[in-house]
């Protein structure tokens, strides 16, 4: 697939079912959608750290079981679906190949410090002045 990691075909489970939405009478006798499955949480070709990565990931497409789900209806052909499916597996794993660079906690400069302090200082003395004039 990508970066080293080629799936095979024996972790794929597809299935054909009848695509939904306009399409006429060909939407009624052709299976042409695809539902691609692959378990990620028990795929022998994926590396552990990218197995992690995308368990972590909070997709609406991955079961509780870790099973990833593609359902493609794009196109009007079995073949096209299937490819389409395919290609959004590939992005799917691809994102997990790279790992998050850490966060570095930075801290505002003493100067940053000073800067809000005396903007504070200044609003401050504005509020004071409107009250402590006398209206009457």
């Amino acid at each position: 697939m990508n970066a080293g990691i080629t799936i095979p075909e024996s972790e794929l489970v597809e299935r054909f079912v009848r695509s939904s939405g306009p399409g006429g009478q060909n939407v009624n006798k052709v299976a042409t959608a695809v539902e691609l499955r692959f378990d990620v949480a028990h795929s022998a070709v994926l590396p552990e750290a990218v197995r992690e990565r995308l368990l972590a990931r909070r997709d609406r497409r991955m079961t509780l079981d870790g099973v990833l789900v593609i359902s493609a209806q794009r196109f009007r052909t079995q073949e096209r679906n299937r490819e389409d499916a395919r290609e959004r597996l590939a992005v799917f794993v691809a994102a997990g190949l790279h790992a998050p660079t850490p966060r570095v906690p930075t801290k505002p400069s003493r100067a940053a410090k000073k800067r809000r302090l005396d903007d504070k200082k200044q609003r401050s003395g504005v509020k004071k002045t409107r009250a402590t004039k006398d209206w009457d």
